[in-house]
């Protein structure tokens, strides 16, 4: 884990946005969430970071059924419970994005062999994520447990409002000249 030495080039720009959408107009006034889902974005704008799951092979786990199935404490590949905590934070940080920046992408496997979740089973997966992150909240991660109960309780609210600054930093329609003066 590297150092807090800056913050990230984006972070600034990222906050206000998703401040102008859970704030202006969600009335979703939870400064640490906003930051929080702020830093996701400033996280996931490396790929790397979004696909970091690894399986036993050491390969990239890019499937949401796979990312769940690696988090199962008994059955799954996560060696300790600090391990667990973090795949399932990763998995409730991958649904909010992927279920608000990419709504196009959602539950639209027109014809590939993988399997794109629909809105719904990310909706489950971050909720149900967040809400066990939320449960480990003793020692070093008491203090962050109560963000992780709220994230789990406003999951849906929170990818409604990342869907708004996917639509407000999305492609613009384009401007029209201005009409002539007379």
């Amino acid at each position: 884990m590297q150092a807090q030495s800056s913050p990230h080039p984006l972070e600034l720009f990222f906050r206000q946005a998703v401040r102008n959408s859970y704030e202006g107009k969600l009335g979703l006034h939870d400064p640490e969430v906003t930051g929080y889902v702020a830093h996701l974005l400033c996280e996931f704008t490396r790929t790397d970071e979004l696909y970091n799951m690894r399986d036993e092979a050491g390969h990239p786990i890019q499937e949401l059924e796979e990312m769940m199935r690696a988090s199962d404490p008994v059955h799954g590949s996560a060696p300790s419970f600090d391990a667990e905590r973090a795949l399932r934070k990763h998995i409730g940080d991958f649904a909010l994005f992927v279920g608000g920046m990419y709504p196009e992408a959602v539950g639209s496997g027109r014809g590939r062999h993988r399997h794109q979740p629909t809105l719904e089973e990310l909706i489950r997966a971050g909720k149900e994520s967040y809400y066990i992150v939320s449960q480990f909240n003793l020692f070093e991660y008491e203090h962050e447990a109560p963000l992780f109960a709220r994230l789990a309780d406003s999951f849906e609210r929170c990818i409604l409002g990342l869907t708004l600054v996917h639509e407000e930093l999305g492609p613009r329609k384009p401007l029209l000249p201005p009409p002539p003066i007379n």
